[in-house]
C-alpha cells in the first residue's frame, strides 16, 4: 500500500494554516470537478482531492496523520503500526460504509469506518457545499430585547461553470435575546452550493459585533455607563434615575461619593442563563459660576468646608 502525502496533494505546506487549506480546496475543487473540468485525470484529483481534505480539515486526523507521516514520502510503501491512533478520537466525523469506495486503501486503513462529507452517487460525484462567514453588525438594543430583521450581504457565489463571484443576498435573521458580540448566528442551508447533483448545500454563519451607542459599552454580557452627578448629591447622597437597555431605574448614590466610584445594577446588561450587570461610573460634574449668586454660593461653601484636594500632593518633611 502507498503513502499518500496529502499535503503535496492539496498543494500546500506542512504547517499551512487552516484556512489557508480550506482555500486550496475549494480553488482545486472548482479546478477538477468532473461536471466542469477538461483535465484528462479530473476524476481522479477529485477524488484525491476529497481524501486529502477530509483529512487535514479535521484537527484530530490532520495531527494523527501529521504523528505517523513525518518520515514517509508520497508513493513509498506502507503499513501503519498497530494501535497508531491510541490517544485520538475520530468520532467527530468519518464515512459510512457505503461511501467508502472513493477513498483509497491509504485511507481505509488509517481512519476506516467513519462517515465523511463526500460521497459518490450512482457514478456521479457529490460534495457538502463550504460553509460561509460574514459579520452582522447589531445594535445593543436588538442583542438584548432580540429580533428578526432583513440583511442584505455579499457573499461569494459559485456559477455552474465553477467560478466565483460576489452575489448580493438578503436573508431573514433571527438575533436571539441575549446574544453576545463574537457569538455565531447559523443560517442551516444558506452556505456555498454543493458540488454535483443532490448535493447539500453549506451553512452560513453571521459573527454578531455590535454598533457604537451612544451611552453605553459593553464587555461579554456586562453594561457600562458614565453618570454624572452634581457634588451635592455625591457628597450628601441622592436617588437618581439611570437609563438602562431595560428602560430607566432609580439608582442610589451612597453620601460621599467620589468621581469615578462604581455601582452595579445587577441583572441590568444583556439577559441569559447568567445575566450580566450594568456597571455605572460616577462623574461628578461642577456647575459653572457664571452668575454671582453662584460666585457667592461657591465663597461661603469654600469658607465652611475647608478642602484642600492636593493635600496627598505635598512632600512629606
Amino acid at each position: 500500500m502507498e503513502y499518500k502525502d496529502y499535503y503535496k496533494i492539496m498543494g500546500v505546506q506542512r504547517d499551512a494554516s487552516q484556512d489557508d487549506i480550506k482555500r486550496a480546496y475549494r480553488k482545486l475543487a472548482r479546478k477538477y470537478h468532473p461536471d466542469v473540468s477538461k483535465e484528462a485525470d479530473a476524476e481522479e484529483r477529485f477524488k484525491e482531492l476529497g481524501e486529502a481534505y477530509e483529512v487535514l480539515k479535521d484537527p484530530q486526523k490532520r495531527q494523527a496523520y501529521d504523528q505517523l507521516g513525518r518520515d514517509w514520502k508520497h508513493g513509498q510503501q506502507f503499513r501503519p503500526p498497530p494501535d497508531w491512533a491510541s490517544g485520538f478520537d475520530f468520532s467527530g466525523g468519518g464515512f459510512t460504509q457505503a461511501d467508502a469506495s472513493q477513498f483509497s486503501d491509504f485511507f481505509e486503513s488509517l481512519f476506516g469506518g467513519f462517515r465523511s462529507d463526500y460521497s459518490t452517487h450512482r457514478g456521479g460525484f457529490r460534495a457538502r457545499g463550504e460553509d460561509l462567514h460574514a459579520r452582522l453588525r447589531i445594535s445593543l438594543e436588538e442583542a438584548y430585547h432580540g429580533t428578526t430583521r432583513e440583511v442584505s450581504l455579499n457573499l461569494p457565489a459559485d456559477s455552474d461553470h465553477g467560478s466565483r463571484r460576489q452575489q448580493q443576498r438578503t436573508l431573514k435573521v433571527r438575533v436571539p435575546k441575549g446574544i453576545k458580540r463574537g457569538q455565531r448566528i447559523r443560517l442551516a442551508g444558506e452556505g456555498g452550493r454543493g458540488f454535483g447533483a443532490g448535493a447539500p448545500p453549506g451553512d452560513l454563519y453571521l459573527e454578531v459585533d455590535f454598533e457604537p451607542h451612544h451611552l453605553f459599552q459593553c464587555e461579554g454580557q456586562d453594561i457600562f455607563l458614565n453618570v454624572p452627578v452634581a457634588p451635592w448629591e455625591a457628597a450628601l447622597g441622592a436617588e437618581i434615575s439611570v437609563p438602562t437597555l431595560g428602560g430607566e431605574v432609580d439608582m442610589k448614590v451612597p453620601p460621599g461619593s467620589q468621581s469615578g466610584h462604581k455601582l452595579r445594577l445587577k441583572k441590568r446588561g444583556l439577559p441569559g442563563n447568567l445575566a450580566g450587570d450594568q456597571i455605572v461610573t460616577l462623574r461628578i460634574e461642577t456647575p459653572p459660576a457664571v452668575t454671582k449668586a453662584a460666585r457667592e454660593a461657591y465663597q461661603h461653601l469654600a469658607e465652611a468646608v475647608p478642602f484642600n484636594p492636593r493635600e496627598r500632593l505635598a512632600t512629606s518633611k
